[in-house]
C-alpha cells in the first residue's frame, strides 16, 4: 500500500487500518437464513450487491454486538464486529446453529481490514449500505462523516492494498462518531436496545422480518411508545470513552445517559455517541457527575424516522 503520512493534516481523507475490527465467516447452505433469525436485519433477502447493519440481542433486547454484514457468495457471509467482543459473540452465535447447515469461525486473520475515507472511496455516490466488488475485495458504502464519503474495504490478506494517503486510527474514529452510527464495544455490551442507538433510522433494525432473540422487546420499544432513549453526538473538552455515564445537575444519583463510542476531536476536545433520556437531552449535562464537565449538544447527521 502507498501511503503518504499525514502531518498535523485533521481532513478526514485517506485510508486507515481497522484493527480494532474483526470478522466472522458464515459458511453453508443455510448461512443466511440462520443469521436471519438470529439478527435484527433481513438476511434472507440480503443480495449480492448489499449490506446490513445488525444487532445480535438478548433475549431482554440487548444489544449484545452489532454487525456489518454482506455475502462474499450465495453461501458465505461475513459479519464485521468490534474485535473485543468476537470471541464471546462467536461462541453464543454457534449455541444456536444447531441442525442449521451453517458453519461459523473466527476468520479475522484471513481478511485485510481499510477504512477509505475522502477521495480515497472509489463509488462516493453509491447510498449507505451497498456493496460493491472490486476484484477479491468487497467494498461497503458507509454513512459519511460531515459529508466525507467513508466506505469499509474487506479482502483476502493475500489482496493488494489500495493506494492512498494514510489515515490515522485517531481520524478514522472521529469520522466513524460524526456517522452517528456507533458499533457495540465490549464497554457497552448489553446497555441498549438498538433503538437507544437510533439502529432503527439507519438501517439497523427490520420490522417486517420473522422473530430473532429480543424481537419482542425491541417491536414494544418501537410500536408501544415505550422508548426513553435516543442516541445523540456530543462535545466535550475533557476525555469521554465507552461506558462512562452522564449526569444531570438535578440529579447526581442517578445517570441519564452513556457514552458509546467517543473519539478525540482535530479542533480540540472529544466528540462522541451518548445514548440519552429523551427528557434530558435539551437541558444541561455532565460527564461522569453531575459537578463534571460540561457537555454541548450537537445536530445528529440524519434524521430519526418515525414512520418505520
Amino acid at each position: 500500500m502507498t501511503m503518504i503520512i499525514q502531518a498535523m493534516n485533521p481532513s478526514l481523507e485517506g485510508i486507515a487500518s481497522l484493527d480494532h475490527l474483526g470478522v466472522i465467516r458464515v459458511q453453508g447452505e443455510d448461512a443466511a437464513s440462520f443469521l436471519h433469525g438470529q439478527l435484527t436485519q433481513d438476511f434472507s433477502l440480503l443480495g449480492m450487491t448489499e449490506a446490513r447493519l445488525a444487532a445480535f440481542c438478548s433475549a431482554k433486547g440487548r444489544m449484545q454486538a452489532s454487525f456489518i454484514g454482506f455475502k462474499r457468495s450465495h453461501q458465505e457471509i461475513l459479519l464485521i464486529c468490534s474485535r473485543d467482543l468476537l470471541p464471546a459473540t462467536l461462541k453464543r452465535l454457534s449455541m444456536f446453529v444447531l441442525r442449521a447447515k451453517a458453519k461459523l469461525s473466527d476468520a479475522s486473520n484471513e481478511f485485510t481490514l481499510l477504512g477509505l475515507a475522502g477521495e480515497a472511496v472509489p463509488e462516493s455516490s453509491a447510498k449507505p449500505w451497498t456493496k460493491s466488488e472490486l476484484g477479491p475485495a468487497s467494498l461497503v458504502t458507509l454513512y459519511p462523516a460531515d459529508e466525507t464519503p467513508r466506505a469499509l474495504w474487506v479482502a483476502p490478506v493475500s489482496t493488494p492494498a489500495p493506494s492512498g494517503p494514510a489515515l490515522s486510527d485517531a481520524l478514522w474514529q472521529w469520522g466513524e462518531v460524526r456517522s452517528g452510527i456507533a458499533m457495540v464495544s465490549a464497554p457497552i455490551a448489553e446497555a441498549f436496545v438498538p433503538q437507544m442507538l437510533n439502529y432503527e433510522s439507519v438501517g439497523g433494525v427490520n420490522f417486517k422480518k420473522g422473530c430473532y432473540p429480543g424481537q419482542e422487546v425491541v417491536a414494544r420499544s418501537q410500536f408501544r411508545g415505550t422508548l426513553k432513549r435516543r442516541a445523540y453526538l456530543v462535545h466535550c473538552q475533557e476525555v469521554m470513552q465507552a461506558g462512562d455515564e452522564v449526569f444531570e445537575p438535578a440529579d447526581s444519583e442517578q445517570p441519564c445517559g452513556l457514552v458509546a463510542q467517543s473519539a478525540v476531536a482535530p479542533s480540540g476536545g472529544y466528540d462522541a455517541i451518548v445514548s440519552l433520556q429523551i427528557s434530558a437531552a435539551q437541558g444541561l449535562l455532565h460527564l461522569k457527575s453531575a459537578q463534571g464537565a460540561p457537555l454541548k449538544l450537537l445536530p445528529l447527521p440524519y434524521p430519526l424516522l418515525d414512520n418505520i
